[in-house]
Order: C-alpha cells, then sequence, then structure tokens
C-alpha cells in the first residue's frame, strides 16, 4: 500500500485529507508540525507528502530543506492559504513537485497525486529494473528442441507459478539468467519489478549497501539514504547473480533475509520487512564450497529448495543451428545487415567446436562474422580459427590448453578482462587468479 504523509498545524486539514484519500487506495498519515514528521521519516517510508508551508517552529520550507538531505526523489506537493511567489519560487528549487493554494480542489489534487506518485516509482524504477522490466520475456526466448533443455523447460514450467526459491546452476554463458527471467515472468509476480544483482560486481561492503540500502551518514560517501535492491524489488523477484562469489558475512544477513523476509539498511536499526521472491545462480558447485566451509550450509538449503541445472551448449550440440538462426535474425537488425544463414561447411565447424564459453561464445562468434561478412550467407572461412582452437584442445596438458586459451582471447579482445572471463565461461576473478598463476604479461 503506498502511504501519504500529510503536515500540517491545522487539525480539520489533516482530517479532510485523510478523509477523502483514504477511499483511493492510500494510507494516510499525518503529524502536526515539521520536527515530528521528521521522526516518522525514520521509522516508515513515504510515496508522498503533502506539506503546509506555515508552520510553527520548523516551517515548511525548513522541513523540505531536511526532507531532500534524506531523499532526493520523493514527491513532496506544498499547500499554502497565502500566494507568495517569492516562497513558491524557493520551494519548487528545492524540488516541490507542486505548489497548492488552499483551498484546493480535491479532484484536482487525487489527479496529482496519483501522477506524482507513478512518476516517483517509475523514477525508482529506472534506477535499477525499468529497462530489464521492457524486455518483455516468454519461452520463445530458450532457444532449442533438444531434450535437455525441453527438461529444463518442464521444470521452469512447474516451479514457476509457485512460491518457491530457486537455485539455478550451470556454467558461465550458459542462460541462467534467460531461465531466471522466464520463472519471473511467468509467475503471479509478472506485473511486479525483477531486480537482477551480479555479486561479483561489488565488494563486500559495497554489496551490502547495494543489497539492503544504507542511511545517510552510514559510511564515507553515504551522502543521502539510499534504497537498496530488495526494496526495489518489493512485491517482485529478485535474481542473485553469482551467489557463490558472497562474502560469509552477507551470506549471514541473506539468511535472515531469507527466513524472515527482513532486514536492516547500513546505519540503521530499524527493520524492513519485504515481499520478494529469490532466485539465484551460480557457477559453483555449492555443495563443495559447504564441505570446505566457504559457503553457509544452512543458507545452501534455503536457497536450493528447487534447482534447475542449465545444460552446457556441447551438450545439446542439436540446438545449435536454431540458435545460429534466431542470432542471425537478432544482429541482422542490430546491425542493419541480410544475412540469410551461414553455409553448410561453416555449420559444419560449429558443430565440431565445444564452446567453452557456451551459448555467450557462439554468440561473440556469430556477431564478429556478421560484422565481417559481405554477402548473404557466412562460408567456413569467418570460423577459421575454430579449426586452431580445436587443434590447441586437443594437444598440451589441461593446463598448457587453458593458458594457451586465456592467452588468445586476452589478445582477441583487446586485453579486456571482463569480456574475455564471459567467453571463458569463468568469473572475472577466476581469470585474474589464472592470469597471476600461468604468469601472463602481454
Amino acid at each position: 500500500m503506498r502511504k501519504i504523509l500529510v503536515i500540517d498545524d491545522e487539525q480539520n486539514i489533516r482530517k479532510m485529507l485523510i478523509r477523502v484519500l483514504s477511499p483511493e487506495g492510500f494510507i494516510v498519515k499525518e503529524a502536526d508540525n515539521g520536527l515530528e514528521a521528521l521522526k516518522r521519516f525514520q521509522k516508515e517510508n513515504y510515496s508522498l507528502v503533502l506539506l503546509d508551508l506555515k508552520m510553527p517552529g520548523l516551517n515548511g520550507i525548513e522541513t523540505l530543506k531536511k526532507i531532500r538531505e534524506n531523499d532526493l526523489n520523493l514527491p513532496v506537493i506544498m499547500m499554502s492559504a497565502y500566494g507568495s511567489i517569492p516562497e513558491a519560487v524557493e520551494a519548487m528549487k528545492l524540488g516541490a513537485l507542486d505548489y497548492l493554494i488552499k483551498p484546493f480542489d480535491i479532484e484536482e489534487l487525487k489527479i496529482i497525486i496519483k501522477r506524482a506518485i507513478k512518476q516517483y516509482e517509475l523514477e525508482v524504477e529506472n534506477i535499477y529494473y525499468r529497462e530489464e522490466e521492457e524486455k518483455r520475456f516468454n519461452f520463445d526466448e530458450i532457444i532449442g528442441k533438444s531434450n535437455s533443455i525441453n527438461k529444463v523447460l518442464e521444470m521452469v514450467k512447474n516451479v514457476s507459478p509457485t512460491t518457491a526459491t530457486v537455485l539455478i546452476t550451470g556454467q558461465s554463458g550458459t542462460g541462467k539468467e534467460l531461465i531466471a527471467r522466464a520463472i519471473h515472468k511467468n509467475s503471479l509476480r509478472k506485473n511486479g519489478p525483477f531486480v537482477v544483482v551480479n555479486c561479483v560486481a561489488f565488494s563486500p561492503n559495497l554489496l551490502e549497501s547495494e543489497l539492503f540500502g544504507h542511511e545517510k551518514g552510514s559510511f564515507t560517501g553515504a551522502i543521502a539514504r539510499r534504497i537498496g535492491r530488495f526494496e526495489m524489488a518489493n512485491g517482485g523477484t529478485i535474481f542473485l547473480d553469482e551467489i557463490g562469489e558472497i562474502d560469509p558475512a552477507i551470506q549471514t544477513k541473506l539468511l535472515r533475509v531469507l527466513q524472515e523476509r527482513e532486514f536492516e539498511r547500513v546505519g540503521s536499526s530499524r527493520s524492513i520487512k519485504v515481499d520478494v521472491r529469490i532466485l539465484s545462480a551460480t557457477n559453483k558447485d555449492l555443495k563443495k564450497e559447504v564441505e570446505e566451509r566457504r559457503f553457509r550450509e544452512d543458507l545452501f538449503y534455503r536457497l536450493n529448495v528447487f534447482n534447475v541445472d542449465v545444460p552446457l551448449l556441447r551438450e545439446r550440440k542439436e540446438d545449435i543451428p536454431l540458435i545460429v538462426e534466431h542470432l542471425i535474425g537478432k544482429y541482422n537488425k542490430i546491425l542493419n545487415k541480410r544475412v540469410k544463414k551461414v553455409s553448410v561447411k561453416a555449420m559444419e565447424l560449429l558443430l565440431d567446436y565445444d564452446y567453452p564459453g557456451n551459448i555467450r561464445e557462439l554468440e561473440n562468434i556469430i556477431e564478429r562474422s556478421m560484422i565481417m561478412v559481405k554477402d548473404e550467407i557466412i562460408d567456413e572461412k569467418y570460423f577459421n580459427f575454430i579449426h586452431k582452437e580445436t587443434y590447441i584442445e586437443k594437444k598440451g596438458t589441461l593446463k598448457e590448453v587453458e593458458k594457451e586459451l586465456i592467452i588468445k582471447y586476452l589478445i582477441q579482445n583487446k586485453e579486456n578482462r571482463t569480456k574475455t572471463a564471459e567467453i571463458l565461461g569463468i568469473s572475472r576473478r577466476s581469470l585474474q587468479n589464472k592470469i597471476k598463476e600461468y604468469q601472463i604479461n602481454l
């Protein structure tokens, strides 16, 4: 339920606004002065504030300044019985959404409030998941007809309508996020947010703030209150990618969220309850991580209520022609090309390769070939490098092969380690460790 805070020293105004706004589906709270209102902000979150300009003690302008110190985007509508232009201008400069002169038209106020709250929610949504949410998803996004992918799709169809926590396992590049999206889009929460968190992209301290939010002044650089990803996902789904990489301290906090659906922002002692479905993914063997005491056993069982294991591309090679056809269509639009297909010999090369980077690597191969091709058909000359890679894979020790591939992809990607890790199907951290282990210096 959306909450509105009415701040006005006139009781009859407060009661009137409660009476007319409550039937619209809002929870309306009241405060008769600025200081009381600020205390309420420490305890609750609001979707909108109706703020009187003239009040004893902390006036409307000063109260607005305090609100803006904690939340830069919260919509605030100023109210006054006096039409003072300088004060109206000052309020607008401080970020007030509107300035209404009492008595105001109630129906107009309702329209302004609904529009303001909708805009606020869209602005918050933009921070994390609006772009993600606009990517409408259906099962057609998961390409293939092999037995292994059909088994995965059947599991997704069965688990999606439930409230079960799901752990998606599989190597990097196999499409774990696509599976998570499919579960969300076919669930009862499909109209709610889908928030993605790449756990390996943040240091432990930053990840804690990213997940749970923080209060102003809770650490250096915390210049304002920040809402975390769990609050953003309220009413929807949060997808925790690379869950096997999280720090033990974060594991403890995450366990509490799973058990009690509540947490505290960094720098706060106030518990916040959320209604969130949790999906997670890992390319690690979490059972082994548990055995070696790098991952909490109780957290593992909480996350692994239902497991979906995504197969490697080399285990479903019969799907490669369909995936290639899909990718050609995709990159024809992106690159403004008119490629129709790959040649028979080119497809033979694609089918003979083992794809250490899985679908992500196949997509990289197709995109690169379509950038280069001048004709409507991609022939085998664009995939000659696959012969060399296959040859490398069939000679030398495993470590020699691995080192050779890392060097090859680092050179190919101009030493971009993030992209190289993606193609190789490992995390960036794992790639850093291997570069150090093999003493690779380019």
